[in-house]
Parts: C-alpha cells; sequence; structure tokens
C-alpha cells in the first residue's frame, strides 16, 4: 500500500501528544489553521488565518476527538461557542506552560480540504447549540 492510500497519522500523533501533555498535568493548546474547510471557530479572534484554543478539559465541555476531527463547547469572552477543528486544520499541539509540543507536517490525505478563496466568503456560521435558561 502506498503511503497517500494510507490513512493520516496526525489524529493518532495528536491524540498522543494531548495525553501526555494532560498526564503530565500541563495545558493542551492547538493552533489552528482557519482556513481548511469545516473550521467553526469565532471569527472575531482570528489572527493571520490562525487561532489558538485552550483544550484543556477543564477548559472545554464535550470535547470530542475522532480522525476526522475535534469538536467542543467553549467560552469566548464569556460567550458559549461550539467549535469544529477538522485535523486537517491542526498545525500544532503543545503544552501552554513550557512549549513542548509538536508541530503537523503537511498531509497529502489531506489536501483536498483547503478552502478557495471563494468558499472563505461562503462559509455560513451554524447556530449556536447552547440556550439561555433562566
Amino acid at each position: 500500500m502506498e503511503f497517500e492510500q494510507m490513512s493520516p497519522r496526525r489524529p493518532y500523533i495528536f491524540r498522543a501528544f494531548y495525553d501526555w501533555i494532560l498526564d503530565n498535568e500541563l495545558t493542551p493548546y492547538i493552533v489552528v489553521n482557519t482556513s481548511v474547510h469545516g473550521v467553526l471557530v469565532p471569527q472575531e479572534f482570528i489572527q493571520n488565518n490562525q487561532i489558538v484554543l485552550n483544550i484543556a478539559p477543564q477548559s472545554v465541555g464535550q470535547y470530542l476527538a475522532t480522525n476526522e476531527q475535534i469538536e467542543f463547547n467553549a467560552r469566548f469572552s464569556g460567550v458559549p461557542q461550539h467549535i469544529v477543528v477538522p485535523m486537517a486544520a491542526i498545525e500544532a499541539i503543545y503544552a501552554r506552560e513550557n512549549g513542548v509540543g509538536m508541530g503537523f507536517e503537511d498531509e497529502p490525505q489531506y489536501k483536498s480540504n483547503q478552502k478557495t478563496p471563494l468558499q472563505q466568503e461562503t462559509v455560513t456560521k451554524k447556530a449556536n447549540p447552547f440556550r439561555v435558561v433562566k
């Protein structure tokens, strides 16, 4: 089997580093390329097509990591948001406290996930899954 036909390595390496960072009682952060198709993050926090997210268990709710994406709920400036990050969009994972982690190289399996400029303009926001309970 050719390398391009194999499943991407990123989800497996990502989960290993995530667990390792948590096992060492540190805070996992990820660097996300927001130009990748399927990224759902608060637009006002994006700088240079990137956003850094704290994905520590105490900072997020309903965290789910699959081979395709991670998703969770988090608050940004007090506003609840549902976050979706395709694995193709994760550029790095590292520990906030000491910067130890790993940057991910491009993988051929993710080449079709890049947005075109037209797609970037037409991305629609999903409805917020949270509701106010009084």
